[in-house]
C-alpha cells in the first residue's frame, strides 16, 4: 500500500466521478463511501463526503468540497496504453461522458480533470536511436489530438501517410 494517496476535489460529484473512473480500467473499484450524518451542516444527510477508490491498483480519495474547484494541466493522470484499441476505448469512454479533446493525447473529462491517454509505443518512437526519426515522430505527435500509433510509426520510419 502506498503512503501517498491523491485526493481529488469535487463540488458534489465525488461519488459519480469515482464510479466513472473505476469503470475505465481493470483493478479499479469503489472501496468506501463516507456519507454525511443527519446533522451535517454543509449539505444533505446521506450525501457522499469522501469516496475512497482504487484506479488500476492506485488508491485515490475523492472529496466533495461543496464548491467546484477548477483543475489545471499542472496535474494530470497519464494512462499507459498497451495498444491502439486501449487508446481508442479510453478516449471514446471519456469523450462519450462529456469529455473534451485537447492535443497530443490529452483529454479533459466532464469534471475538468486532465488525462493523458498515451500508448506505450510513444516512448519507442520519441526516444528511439534514430534521432531524425524521433524528431519526425515528435512533429507527428504535435499535430495529433488522439494519438495514433501507426501514424507515429510511419513518421518515425520516414514513410508518408497511406
Amino acid at each position: 500500500m502506498s503512503k501517498i494517496t491523491p485526493c481529488l476535489w469535487f463540488g458534489n460529484e465525488a461519488e459519480e466521478a469515482a464510479g466513472f473512473y473505476a469503470s475505465l480500467l481493470p483493478d479499479s473499484r469503489i472501496e468506501k463511501v463516507q456519507r454525511a450524518p443527519a446533522d451535517y451542516p454543509h449539505g444533505k444527510a446521506g450525501q457522499a463526503i469522501m469516496v475512497e477508490f482504487t484506479l488500476a491498483g492506485q488508491r485515490f480519495t475523492a472529496l466533495n468540497g461543496g464548491i467546484r474547484m477548477e483543475y489545471t494541466n499542472a496535474v494530470s493522470f497519464m494512462i499507459d496504453c498497451a495498444d491502439q484499441a486501449e487508446v481508442d476505448r479510453l478516449w471514446d469512454a471519456i469523450l462519450a461522458h462529456g469529455g473534451k479533446t485537447e492535443q497530443c493525447g490529452w483529454i479533459r473529462d466532464r469534471y475538468g480533470l486532465a488525462w493523458q491517454i498515451i500508448p506505450t509505443a510513444l516512448g519507442k518512437y520519441l526516444g528511439g536511436s534514430d534521432k531524425a526519426g524521433a524528431q519526425r515522430a515528435m512533429q507527428a505527435m504535435l499535430g495529433m489530438v488522439k494519438l495514433d500509433i501507426e501514424g507515429l510509426k510511419r513518421a518515425y520510419e520516414g514513410k508518408s501517410a497511406a
